[in-house]
C-alpha cells in the first residue's frame, strides 16, 4: 500500500527508497548464497592449490605466476559448478555469464596477486599459507561482484 505522506503540502504517494547495497547484502538469503559459494569455492580452491603445488614443486614454475594459473583454473570450475546452485534463478545466459564471471574474477585475481606478492615479499609465510590467507579477501570481492553485477541476485 502506498504511503500518502505529504510532500511540500501535496497529498502524493511517496515511494519508499530501495535499500542500499549493504542492507541487501546482509540478509539470510544472501547469507545462504554466500554459504553455497563458500562450499564451491573451497572445493575448487583445493584443486587450485593442487595446480599451484604441481606447477611450483613439480614443474619449477615461479610462485606468483603459478598462483595466477591456479586461480584461473579454480575460477573457471567455480563458474560451471556453482552457477546453478549458488545463484539459482539467474536469467543471465551461460556464455555472457561466464565472460562476466571471468571479468569479475580478474578483480579477484588483481587482489590475489598483489596481496600474495606482498605476503611473500614481506612475511616468512609459506607460499601455500599465504595463498590461503589471500583467498578469503579475493573470494569476498568476487562473490559480491557476481551477486550484484553478474547474476543480479542481490
Amino acid at each position: 500500500m502506498p504511503d500518502f505522506s505529504t510532500r511540500q503540502g501535496d497529498l502524493l504517494p511517496v515511494e519508499a527508497e530501495p535499500p542500499g547495497l549493504l542492507a541487501r547484502l546482509l540478509t539470510w538469503r544472501v547469507g545462504r548464497m554466500l554459504w553455497r559459494n563458500t562450499v564451491v569455492s573451497c572445493t575448487v580452491f583445493v584443486l587450485g592449490l593442487g595446480v599451484l603445488y604441481a606447477l611450483v614443486d613439480r614443474l619449477g614454475f615461479p610462485e606468483v605466476p603459478a598462483a595466477g594459473i591456479g586461480f584461473l583454473v579454480a575460477n573457471s570450475l567455480h563458474y560451471f559448478f556453482g552457477r546453478a546452485w549458488i545463484f539459482s534463478g539467474t536469467d543471465r545466459k551461460l556464455a555472457s555469464g561466464y565472460v562476466l564471471f571471468l571479468l569479475n574474477a580478474s578483480a579477484g585475481l588483481a587482489v590475489t596477486m598483489v596481496l600474495y606478492a606482498l605476503l611473500l615479499a614481506y612475511t616468512p609465510l609459506d607460499y601455500l599459507v599465504a595463498r590461503v590467507i589471500v583467498s578469503v579477501f579475493a573470494g569476498l570481492v568476487v562473490f559480491v561482484l557476481n551477486a550484484v553485477l553478474n547474476f543480479r541476485r542481490v
